[in-house]
């Protein structure tokens, strides 16, 4: 099995670095990854400046590794146009520092990265961990992923799709096992923190806590914080079909 693996938090981020050497047991691994942090780059591509690429070193038993000068999409896209010799059988993008449930797959580089791979008909998965802290384990996350990506493996899943993987941040022995989720709902209440540099010039800084709005079970955010690892199937179709039904019984359309 080949796998292409990216992340938004950059090629020496110890995400990717536990991710990689756990999905070794699965096939050969060539990674793709920004050459520093671009986290809530969503689906950006750099059109207006040229794409530096460098092969890098990493830890065995990764094959080949990359950084490039670009956002998580732009990793996956010349990854997979350009830099891998044949189409790889699963993109994997992550660990991403911080979880990527609700609302934030929108912002999130690790999901935009997978997406990639699922515009083009390959199983692909975004895998987060629920903490916000450089000094986080890693390895628990990436031993729960490779078990939820073996799963989605052997049960031959729509591979056009991203599998948005959440882990818990807690002891291994204390996670109670992998739930199927859907995306929850969370309200930021965001606030922009009015500062000021040394030189007295004036800066906004977003902050703000989300407060979890849908508190059912079957919603990430909740699995997550209730000790599951979450698993989420996305799609890239993002029309209202129902909606779309309804509206072609209310709106009487022009005729040319």
């Amino acid at each position: 099995m080949r796998i292409l693996v990216c992340n938004d938090d950059g090629i020496n981020a110890p995400g990717i670095t536990a991710l990689a050497a756990e999905l070794c047991s699965l096939g050969q691994v060539i990674v793709v990854a920004p050459d520093s942090e671009r986290s809530a780059a969503s689906n950006s591509l750099t059109l207006a400046h040229p794409l530096r690429v460098r092969e890098v070193t990493f830890p065995a038993p990764v094959e080949k590794a990359y950084a490039i000068s670009g956002t998580p999409a732009d990793c996956a896209k010349i990854g997979l146009s350009t830099l891998l010799p044949e189409k790889p059988d699963l993109v994997v993008s992550g660990i991403n520092c911080g979880p990527n449930m609700c609302v934030d797959i929108f912002y999130s580089g690790t999901v935009a990265a997978a997406f990639e791979g699922a515009f083009r008909g390959i199983l692909s998965a975004a895998v987060s961990l629920d903490s916000y802290s450089p000094r986080a384990d890693f390895s628990v996350a990436a031993k729960w992923a490779v078990r939820c990506l073996r799963m989605l493996i052997d049960a031959e899943v729509e591979p056009a799709r991203v599998y948005n993987i959440n882990v818990p941040c807690i002891p291994e022995n204390d996670v109670r096992g992998v739930k199927l989720t859907r995306t929850g709902t969370i309200d930021y209440r965001e606030e922009y923190d009015h500062r000021h540099d040394p030189h007295g010039r004036s800066y906004y800084w977003l902050k703000g806590n989300p407060e979890i709005i849908d508190p059912a079970p079957d919603c990430d955010i909740v699995a997550v914080k209730a000790g599951y690892v979450s698993l989420t199937p996305l799609k890239a179709d993002l029309t209202d079909s129902a909606l779309l039904a309804a509206l072609a019984g209310k709106i009487p359309l022009p005729e040319k």
